[in-house]
């Protein structure tokens, strides 16, 4: 294999940077959010869906206060990692989701946000499902190569061509990438409720920023 000399400069060109933390405390914490959620989702009609309309982190609850500190935490790392001078000013809209036996979400991407993310409170074990077949990946998400038809000249192990992402995520993990990124979340398909906490992250004055 050649070796490249000192001239040569390789530059990675227009990635795509995806945060996955696992939250110290969330043992604790995540029993009482997933009470606050099921409550929530028996006192209204399509909570999940009906994101726009509603702010899961409008609360003074201190286990809900604890995660808005911890998505907080985890943008700061994002947007150092990201190698940006200055952390924007952002407000974070959140909703919950439960995911009940059939449940999934279809494709789709989060206009007018930053970054988006989710918060994974229970992830039930898929191995009892009754229904199996090798394309439905129950419990996982997907995250899809923005870069459209790129994968049309993928060569074998290169990575920079898969054009799919997809992870089971584990309760108490905090997910977090770019909005624009398109992903969908694969049916559930045991009888325990899938639970989580999407976000929006939403940069305040554009204008300063953009």
């Amino acid at each position: 294999m050649s070796t490249p000399n000192n001239n040569t400069k390789f530059t990675r060109l227009w990635p795509t940077l995806f945060m996955a933390v696992t939250l110290p405390g969330h043992e604790a914490a995540n029993s009482i959010l997933s009470s606050l959620v099921m409550q929530r989702n028996a006192e209204q009609d399509q909570m999940t869906t009906n994101y726009i309309n509603q702010n899961f982190f409008d609360s003074d609850h201190p286990a809900i206060n604890w995660l808005l500190q911890c998505c907080h935490q985890a943008i700061a790392e994002y947007a150092q990692e990201s190698g940006m001078a200055e952390m924007p000013e952002v407000s974070i809209q959140a909703w919950p989701n439960v995911n009940f036996r059939g449940d999934y979400h279809n494709l789709h991407n989060h206009p007018h946000s930053w970054l988006s993310g989710t918060y994974y409170l229970n992830v039930p074990d898929q191995e009892d499902a009754e229904t199996f077949r090798s394309d439905l990946n129950p419990g996982a998400i997907s995250f899809f190569d923005p870069r459209g038809a790129v994968n049309m000249s993928a060569i074998r192990n290169d990575g920079q061509f898969d054009p799919e992402y997809r992870r089971v995520p584990k309760a108490g993990e905090l997910f977090l990438w770019p909005a624009f990124l398109y992903h969908l979340v694969h049916p559930n398909l045991v009888d325990i409720p899938r639970l989580s906490i999407s976000f929006n992250v939403v940069v305040k004055s554009k204008a300063r920023y953009l």
